[in-house]
């Protein structure tokens, strides 16, 4: 005997009950093939897009390097080396700080897990700026009086 597919059944006929959940189970079985096979089309562009997005941030990573050294290259035209290096860093940390302090009052505003994230990196920042400013000092403190 075989079912409408043309499927040969051994055995007592099936009840169209389990007909019916026998070809629920194949459209099924189809429809997550046809879906993977989808999925597996549609990551490939995505990997590829990932991929030239990383390439593309290192490749700003490396710009910014070089732009950096452009103006170290240039203060260090009209100032001494020592100084030029530590003017550029003066800066990029001071910038580094208002951008902080204004991304963690974007934070605070926004509310909610937010603002709780803002007040942890306040917190972890200023524990870490605690510790690290001192070094410095006395690092440059040493350097100066050689």
């Amino acid at each position: 005997m075989s079912d409408a597919t043309g499927r040969q059944w051994h055995g007592p006929t099936p009840s169209a009950t389990e007909r019916l959940a026998r070809d629920v189970a194949d459209v099924v079985r189809e429809e997550v093939r046809a879906v993977r096979g989808q999925v597996t089309e549609a990551a490939r562009p995505a990997g590829l897009g990932v991929a030239l997005l990383a390439t593309a941030g290192g490749c700003l990573v490396l710009g910014a390097g070089a732009a950096s050294t452009t103006v170290l290259r240039l203060l260090e035209t009209f100032l001494p080396r020592r100084l030029a290096a530590a003017g550029l860093t003066a800066g990029y940390l001071a910038t580094a700080v208002v951008l902080g302090r204004l991304g963690l009052a974007q934070l605070r505003a926004a509310g909610g897990t937010s603002a709780r994230l803002a007040d942890e990196v306040r917190d972890v920042v200023s524990a870490t700026a605690g510790r690290v400013v001192p070094a410095g000092t006395d690092a440059a403190r040493d350097e100066l009086n050689r």
